[in-house]
């Protein structure tokens, strides 16, 4: 890679671009940030700031119901099925499997950014006749692992975690309940599952679920706990325990959270896994969220249904939304508990985005600080989050011996300016070629991230962004450039990563300055390693119509993702056009997409204090919060970016880059 760029270095007047239309695919450190700071408006996306989930069962039958799949595509990240991977349904015959239904939801929950839970492998109910009435122990055992093998391959990379064993133990007591698996093979058969499982799939959480598991000084619990302790203390593979929490209206008993303490504490995960309290009294629900929340090993809360009409205990009103998918009050504390903000329907972030845009932008804000080791000619690249009543700051400075990466803050726009600059190649980021950094904190970790390139993806964490000096070292997202980049990059140049996280999974975004935006993919908890699935995400015959500068958002409120990209246009000059999607890996739909409608270009921009540039260069929206999701209002925008004195000329990396701010004007909110 040649890291000087010289195609990005020109003006490319009379170039005799048509507006295309892009080919879119299918030192000290201050204490990190607490994640619950960050306020969202919806359970998932509230739960996931503290590495949570909240989810839901679902129906195949009912993703067809639009008020129905509005809530559940809203406000959960993470889906069970309420029957459709039970036995009765994926083997009804044997050798038979049906994954249809099931398949159904996977993908579902896959084109919008939700994960799933398997549920459930071996039940003695909603059991084939064919399974209950084998009497031999060496059939009924290849019979089991037949099975758990076949349904767990066919999900494989699929499945967060698996309930691999449902309800194996006896009302009020510490012993197993009576069934074909119990009376054939005897108390062998749960750790035989297990391990089974731990064959089928290394990468999935194996989970025993139960109910009426609740309370500590029960009979049952202590049953299941013996089993749990044995098992780890043996190394058979068990990684959770679901606690189904089918609640009375007085929800969950006094010791709960002890239970899920006391659990964790054998080295197991604990999730409330088919939460529903009769008549969904707020206090209840509050209670048993807080619980969840003050057991760092409880991972998340799945709700048995999504309306009152979707629930098996429908005529008890049990949930959070009532039949007609209104939020009900016990919504409002679950989200509350959760540590998010409830939403009015005044709420200005829930805004649809326009079809087009209009700007107000500032003067030159930020100018380069040239010092004794630094000849700087241009500021530009810049990634910014407000975080501790702060704007922090991270771009490229540019000169004609190179890149390197500069961190400034403050407290309000009109202190840009005269910020003082830090120089991070001071620091174990190094010297050398670092540019286009992205911020951003990544709270499963308690990290900040500081994604650049080097040549290659290159990352550093530091555990406080105000010091400049807490930096690591670089460390590189790929061995290599992937092969699909390598074979369409053509005489571009590999540039712009960027990373952003859904609740299950991590994407990274890079550009060729040939026409392609590229597209890789790590699971959550993986990250910052995994990341593999390299894919065009996008292309344009015409490279100047996708060349490069990609973001990609979340929009707070709406189950929308915003995709900008850079461009040059007919006239030579730098500007932005945007699509949108439901899903960061879904296909995209144009936006504001063309010259003549762009999502920011100077035509659309009005310059109050002069118009001291004609380029809308790369840079980065003001987000709404600061953590991974990458969130941003869906209205009031504003636009950190990189602009030029329309007279500059020569080369690009001496060009006298400047920053400056974009404020939407055309917001209806």
């Amino acid at each position: 890679m040649n890291p000087f760029h010289p195609l990005r270095g020109r003006r490319l007047s009379a170039v005799g671009l048509l507006a295309a239309t892009a080919l879119l695919a299918a030192g000290t450190a201050a204490a990190a940030p607490d994640a619950t700071t960050v306020k969202a408006s919806t359970l998932g996306a509230q739960a996931a700031q503290s590495g949570r989930y909240f989810g839901t069962a679902a129906a195949a039958g009912k993703l067809g119901d639009s008020t129905y799949s509005t809530i559940l595509d809203r406000e959960f990240n993470m889906i069970t099925p309420e029957n459709e991977m039970k036995w009765d349904t994926t083997e009804r015959s044997r050798g038979s499997f049906n994954f249809g239904p099931a398949d159904q939801i996977v993908n579902h929950a896959a084109a919008h950014g939700q994960r799933m839970r398997g549920h459930t492998l071996v039940w003695h109910s909603q059991l084939p006749g064919w399974v209950s009435s084998i009497t031999d122990a060496t059939t009924l055992r290849s019979v089991m692992k037949t099975h758990i093998t076949t349904e767990m391959n066919h999900f494989k990379g699929k499945i967060y975690a698996w309930d691999v064993v449902n309800e194996a133990f006896a009302d009020g007591s510490s012993q197993h309940r009576g069934s074909v698996f119990q009376n054939v093979l005897g108390n062998g058969f749960i750790e035989e599952a297990f391990r089974t499982a731990r064959a089928a799939d290394p990468a999935a959480k194996l989970c025993y679920n139960d109910y009426n598991i609740e309370d500590w000084n029960a009979a049952k619990t202590q049953g299941v706990y013996a089993m749990v302790r044995d098992f780890k203390s043996r190394g058979v593979p068990i990684d959770c325990v679901g606690f189904q929490s089918h609640f009375g209206t007085g929800g969950p008993p006094a010791s709960f959270q002890t239970t899920l303490s006391n659990f964790a504490a054998l080295g197991v995960d604990v999730q409330i896994t088919e939460l529903d309290i009769a008549q969904a009294p707020a206090t209840a629900y509050a209670n048993t969220v807080k619980a969840c929340m003050n057991v760092a090993r409880c991972k998340g809360i799945t709700v048995w249904g999504v309306r009152d009409s979707d629930s098996w205990r429908t005529g008890q009103k049990p949930l959070l939304f009532d039949n007609n998918g209104n939020k009900k009050p016990a919504y409002n504390a679950v989200l509350t508990a959760l540590g998010g903000t409830p939403a009015t329907t005044a709420r200005a972030s829930a805004a649809a985005l326009p079809s087009s845009f209009r700007w107000s932008s500032s003067g030159a804000l930020i100018a380069p600080k040239p010092d004794s080791t630094h000849n700087i000619a241009g500021i530009k690249d810049p990634s910014v989050v407000y975080y501790n009543g702060k704007y922090h700051v991270f771009a490229s400075v540019a000169s004609s011996s190179g890149y390197s990466l500069v961190y400034l803050s403050f407290s309000d726009w009109s202190q840009a300016g005269s910020a003082t600059h830090h120089y991070l190649d001071r620091g174990a980021i190094g010297t050398g070629y670092r540019a286009a950094p992205q911020i951003f904190y990544f709270a499963p970790q308690k990290l900040w991230y500081l994604v650049y390139q080097t040549g290659n993806a290159s990352y550093s964490t530091n555990a406080d962004i105000s010091n400049p000096n807490g930096w690591s070292a670089p460390r590189n997202f790929y061995a290599s450039m992937p092969d699909i980049i390598r074979q369409n990059i053509g005489g571009g140049y590999w540039v712009d990563m960027w990373v952003i996280c859904d609740s299950a999974r991590c994407y990274l975004f890079s550009s060729d300055d040939n026409g392609h935006l590229y597209r890789s993919q790590t699971g959550l908890s993986q990250f910052p390693n995994g990341f593999t699935n390299t894919v065009i995400a996008a292309q344009d015959s015409n490279k100047f119509a996708l060349f490069e500068a990609s973001n990609v958002y979340k929009v707070q409120g709406s189950n929308q993702y915003l995709l900008i990209v850079e461009a040059i246009g007919s006239d030579g000059r730098r500007y932005f056009r945007s699509w949108t999607s439901g899903s960061i890996a879904g296909s995209w739909t144009p936006l504001a997409a063309t010259e003549s409608n762009p999502l920011a270009r100077a035509t659309n921009v009005t310059f109050p204090a002069g118009a001291w540039t004609k380029d809308i260069s790369h840079g980065e929206m003001i987000r709404a919060g600061y953590d991974q999701t990458l969130t941003i209002p869906s209205c009031r925008l504003q636009y950190l970016y990189q602009g030029l004195n329309p007279n500059a000329s020569g080369n690009y990396n001496t060009l006298p880059w400047r920053l400056g701010l974009l404020t939407q004007t055309n917001s209806t909110c």
